[in-house]
């Protein structure tokens, strides 16, 4: 049935051909579009998924292929679209030993597309092993004057080896890391070590699954060049030619996204033991042909490590062995012989104590394979285990987000190091907005009165009211220390934000307080000297600085002048609102009812 119904769709051409913008992140501008390509809409093979299953379970995959960047390719064309076309290929397709190669070129010359506006898009949908066929294909495509961009990263299979091995003008990254990224400090980081490798490479990045502003803002301001996802337009028939009018109004405001933050610090020093993962190893008596069916029994096992009385002596890897037994004779020549002939005699081999620092220096000075095979893990010289180079990047950028965060543990707010970042990068920008520098007024004898369990609670419901009403988008909160806090306003109505916090303060801080002190007004503590002193109710003081580009250089003026305003605000009595605005311009001042 689904046969038939292939067959027909091929025969016919029942395919269709759609367009998604990818954009210029910085210029607000369509750089290209992915050429994508869908079923007939009443059909089960509608979708791609769907229709390259049925095909390849029917070896059709490479004539549905060859169908679908011809369609793409004459839409294209038809259309007059401009900038490049991402055109998807499959590394499966490029390693058929009788691939017609030529065909792509044939195509795009009878449609009128110059080479260098296409780019084969390689989309991964199973292991790549014979990298170097695969890279004998690629310069193929490049001698004809493609370039090469890899899909999905941090997806698929192998998509960092692809990279190493292809050194391609593009990589996307998947959109797992790209959704979400607002509220997730692991992708941030992951992203933004991806750009890191990617300017050191060469390398243009496409972030692929945008969906939201926040998004779309952050990926912004992580300098990545280029963005795609329905945030800025969905796949069509007929694409448009221009950005929308939101997105590039949103490209071209000024201001930064607020990043997100790791909520608790740790400072433990992790070792190579937090990395070690149970792999069998193999006696280096043992053939190829045994080893070589150890990998045909578990697809996922990629390494086996030789061992001889608990010494490591190597690796094997699946690819390695693989790419051997392939060629002609090699098989019948070698597959009696003990496995150690294709082993891997200088493996990278750690003791379990190493730190994770020590050994990514020991990995970034040793050969690039390394990273992509692993290492063996030992306790005094004899074999543990292994660790895997995606397990040690994983755990490093978990490090390097808890080193660089320094959250307050009792509010879980973002503390001075964050904090200064943030001033900065808005400094950079050339953004305005407004520090607001809170304190809170006779909280020292509250707490000794009250008690530091009950002077926790003050503090952690400050935290909270200011958060209810700032913008988590646009806004920033950090936690200086004890009872300071400030906030880094860019929404345009902070006056009337600042007056909430204070409002919402004002009926909440008195719940904090025995019946009898909240009906006079306050409480009595005594002095060093034990004389009975009156303190009014614990009050909120803003003090805030209005900033306008260029008018301070760092975060060290911001704080300077952030102080001198909470200062004002601290003179005015119960819950109180300094505004300051520099460069001779008069400032506001008013008492909030407590």
């Amino acid at each position: 049935m689904l046969l038939s119904r292939l067959n027909e769709i091929l025969s016919q051409r029942q395919l269709t051909a759609l367009f998604q913008p990818i954009i210029h992140m910085q210029k607000g501008e369509i750089v290209g579009y992915e050429g994508l390509i869908r079923g007939p809409s009443d059909s089960p093979l509608h979708s791609p998924l769907n229709l390259f299953k049925v095909a390849r379970a029917n070896n059709l995959g490479v004539a549905v292929e060859h169908m679908c960047r011809r369609v793409v390719l004459e839409r294209f064309a038809e259309l007059n679209l401009p900038g490049k076309l991402f055109l998807n290929v499959s590394p499966e397709m490029l390693l058929q030993p009788h691939a017609r190669r030529g065909e792509t070129l044939g195509y795009i010359d009878e449609v009128g597309i110059n080479p260098e506006r296409v780019i084969i898009e390689l989309t991964e949908n199973q292991p790549t092993y014979d990298y170097d066929l695969l890279r004998e294909a690629v310069m193929h495509y490049r001698g004809m004057g493609f370039q090469i961009a890899i899909d999905d990263l941090g997806e698929g299979f192998s998509s960092l080896r692809l990279w190493s091995e292809l050194r391609p003008e593009y990589v996307k990254i998947d959109m797992h890391f790209v959704q979400g990224i607002n509220h997730d400090p692991v992708k941030l980081q992951f992203v933004r070590s991806i750009q890191e490798i990617a300017e050191e490479s060469g390398t243009v990045v496409i972030a692929e699954g945008i969906e939201t502003q926040a998004e779309l803002l952050l990926i912004r301001d992580l300098r990545i060049a280029h963005g795609q996802g329905y945030h800025i337009a969905r796949p069509q028939q007929t694409p448009g030619t221009d950005l929308p009018m939101d997105v590039a109004k949103s490209l071209n405001r000024n201001g930064v996204a607020v990043y997100p933050q790791k909520s608790a610090f740790e400072h433990n020093i992790v070792t190579a033991m937090k990395l070690l993962r149970a792999v069998p190893a193999v006696a280096p008596g043992m053939t190829n042909n045994q080893v070589y069916e150890i990998f045909r029994a578990a697809p996922d096992l990629q390494i086996v490590p030789v061992v001889d009385n608990d010494v490591p002596l190597g690796l094997i890897t699946r690819p390695d062995l693989i790419d051997r037994f392939a060629r002609p004779y090699l098989r019948e020549l070698y597959g009696k012989k003990p496995c150690t002939t294709f082993m891997d005699a200088k493996p990278l081999i750690t003791d379990k104590n190493t730190s994770l620092q020590e050994l990514s220096q020991i990995i970034v000075e040793a050969d690039r394979h390394h990273l992509s095979n692993g290492f063996i893990i030992t306790d005094g010289g004899r074999y543990l285990g292994m660790g895997t180079g995606q397990d040690l990047m994983r755990e490093l950028t978990q490090m390097q987000i808890n080193a660089a965060r320094y959250a307050n543990p009792l509010t879980l707010l973002p503390g001075n190091v964050p904090i200064n970042e943030h001033i900065d990068r808005l400094l950079q920008s050339g953004a305005r907005f407004a520090a607001c520098y809170a304190d809170l007024n006779h909280f020292k004898p509250f707490n000794d009165v009250y008690g530091y369990r009950k002077g926790d609670d003050v503090i952690q419901m400050t935290g909270m009211i200011l958060g209810a009403h700032c913008d988590p988008n646009r806004d920033f909160i950090g936690h200086i220390g004890g009872d300071d806090f400030i906030v880094l306003f860019q929404s345009e109505d902070w006056e009337q934000r600042c007056e909430a916090i204070l409002e919402s303060f004002a009926a909440a801080v008195p719940e904090h307080y025995c019946s009898m002190d909240r009906e006079r007004g306050g409480y009595i503590s005594e002095d060093r000297r034990g004389r009975k002193v009156f303190h009014p109710l614990t009050s909120l003081a803003l003090g805030v600085v209005r900033v306008d580009p260029g008018q301070y250089l760092s975060h060290h003026q911001i704080a300077t002048a952030a102080s001198d305003a909470k200062r004002q605000a601290k003179k005015i009595p119960g819950n109180s609102l300094f505004i300051e605005r520099r460069q001779g311009v008069s400032s506001s001042q008013w008492p909030y009812p407590g």
